[in-house]
């Protein structure tokens, strides 16, 4: 996608538009535990249209894109907030989003990149670290999580997308060799499932002189097809576990119609950037290592451009045989899996609202539909707009609400969350005590001179529900709360109250809940931590 907005603030300076590719020696990461459950076993491969793990189980990815990595930031945007980067992605996970979908440019691969825009205050374990090494941790913890993670070649350079899968500064070679050292720093990783290896490939010139990325013409130099193959079998050839995410162009021609030259030859349909697929029937990408070939479409509303489809009098009854045309014709014909990296709105227009749920209803339910990622987890995304509210905490409750019965959690990420009754305090019938009790479980994440952050986890241990649920606990004195995730988290004297979110109200008998903060003053593990009254 396009464009960040503006934000307030020094900090706000250093966020600009997007980029993206990886520049650096191999380094060996700890592998994350393979995943299971939401997002599978082991390593992930195709069957017709299903991706699916190593044990032959489907798997549906409903994931999310968090940008900044393509930027001048070199590193995930929102890291200067009062939410920690770790807090973030414990949201996602929770909300339901099984898969991180990661853009990137190669300016922030090269050697010597430096990320900017972190508040070193709420995120003091990531200063003085490279692009690559906060890469690096937010893998290993999504992955700790059950999360899956597709690396984006978003941008050649954080100056802005290109048409192109190379230009004069950023050579295919480079494109290539950065893709190649990616796969071998992720080598050992089944977190790391794939690469979706250019976005947007589009159009450029006017037809019949066009310039810009083609599918089926033959010609190397703009062909997004062969091009694709080339990168595919490169990255297979380091690692052949992964899956490799092809998006299509805009234009099959790689230019623009030329609609007053009176030549109908030179005049086609034309769709998003990265979102025509339409050729790949008749010229399919071709792989080395077989059931590894995901398209990878890109979808979006009226905040992005009012496609004359928008104003068609059948509007939306239009819409699924446009996405046929397109790209769901690869799926509905078993040719290969879908994985839509890219759709989104800021739902100002109320068509959008429409359009979205007609489109999720079209990717269909269950593990068997369509997999996904939306655009975006942040917020400055200027087309969209995000999932995550302003201040990097609160959710956008309306899209939230859109995508839910979709979403399928990955395991650890707390269950499925959904819009319940709200409510705090004493138990009652509508906010009861766990039948059979709690456990609580304290980990200190990080400390420093003044502060520290740290990570309660309570489960359920009784035999019922309890919505809404509410966590107690008490501090000694001169230990003040900072910032809380995962919960409405607020302070009174010494006694701390983490009262559930409206997206995550009810925690199931057998479920777990983990609440992070941030807090002032001596590093203290809670005390006399209660759910909902009970003592854990």
């Amino acid at each position: 996608m396009h464009r960040p907005t503006a934000l307030g603030g020094a900090l706000a300076a250093l966020a600009t538009a997007a980029a993206g590719v990886l520049v650096a020696a191999a380094v060996s990461t700890s592998p994350a535990a393979a995943a299971s459950g939401g997002t599978g076993t082991g390593y992930l491969h195709t069957s017709g249209n299903k991706i699916v793990d190593s044990t032959g189980a489907t798997v549906r990815l409903t994931g999310i894109n968090w940008f900044g990595m393509e930027t001048d930031n070199k590193t995930f945007h929102g890291l200067w907030s009062s939410n920690p980067w770790r807090g973030q992605l414990d949201t996602m996970a929770r909300l339901g989003y099984n898969t991180l979908r990661i853009p990137y440019s190669n300016d922030a691969l090269k050697p010597g990149a430096t990320a900017t825009g972190i508040n070193d205050f709420v995120n003091p374990d990531l200063v003085g670290l490279s692009p690559l090494q906060i890469l690096d941790k937010v893998i290993d913890y999504a992955g700790g999580k059950g999360m899956r993670v597709i690396l984006d070649r978003h941008r050649p350079t954080a100056a802005g997308q290109s048409p192109l899968w190379y230009t004069s500064t950023v050579s295919e070679a480079t494109w290539i060799a950065d893709w190649k050292m990616l796969a071998q720093r992720y080598a050992n990783n089944p977190t790391v499932i794939g690469a979706d290896l250019h976005n947007e490939p589009h159009a450029e010139g006017t037809n019949p002189a066009a310039t810009g990325a083609c599918w089926g013409c033959g010609d190397t130099a703009r062909d997004w097809r062969l091009a694709a193959e080339r990168a595919g079998n490169a990255i297979l050839g380091v690692q052949p576990n992964w899956l490799i995410f092809v998006e299509g162009v805009s234009c099959p021609s790689g230019g623009l119609s030329n609609v007053w030259d009176n030549d109908p030859s030179n005049d086609e349909d034309c769709g998003w950037w990265g979102g025509n697929l339409s050729k790949a029937g008749q010229f399919p990408v071709r792989l080395n290592v077989a059931n590894r070939l995901v398209y990878s479409p890109h979808e979006y509303a009226t905040s992005v451009y009012e496609q004359e489809w928008f104003k068609a009098a059948n509007y939306p009854a239009n819409l699924p045989a446009i996405w046929d045309k397109y790209w769901g014709y690869l799926y509905k014909q078993n040719i290969a899996p879908i994985m839509m990296g890219e759709f989104g709105s800021t739902l100002a227009d109320p068509r959008d609202k429409v359009w979205l749920q007609n489109l999720m209803a079209y990717t269909g339910t269950g593990v068997t539909g369509m997999s996904f990622t939306y655009w975006s987890w942040n917020p400055n995304s200027g087309d969209t707009g995000g999932i995550a509210l302003d201040d990097w905490t609160n959710i956008n409750t309306t899209k939230q609400s859109i995508l839910q019965p979709y979403l399928i959690p990955p395991v650890g990420g707390g269950g499925t969350p959904g819009p319940t009754p709200t409510g705090t305090g004493s138990p009652s019938p509508t906010n009861p005590a766990p039948t059979g009790g709690c456990t609580a479980t304290y980990k200190q994440v990080n400390a420093w001179a003044g502060g520290f952050q740290g990570e309660l986890t309570v489960k359920n241990t009784g035999t019922g529900a309890v919505n809404p649920w509410s966590v107690t606990w008490t501090w000694p004195s001169g230990v003040t709360l900072a910032s809380g995730w995962n919960a409405t988290v607020t302070q009174s004297g010494s006694t701390v109250t983490a009262a559930a979110p409206e997206w995550s109200r009810t925690l199931a008998a057998g479920a777990s809940v983990t609440i992070g903060f941030t807090a002032n003053g001596t590093a203290a593990a809670p005390s006399a931590v209660k759910l909902n009254g009970t003592a854990c």
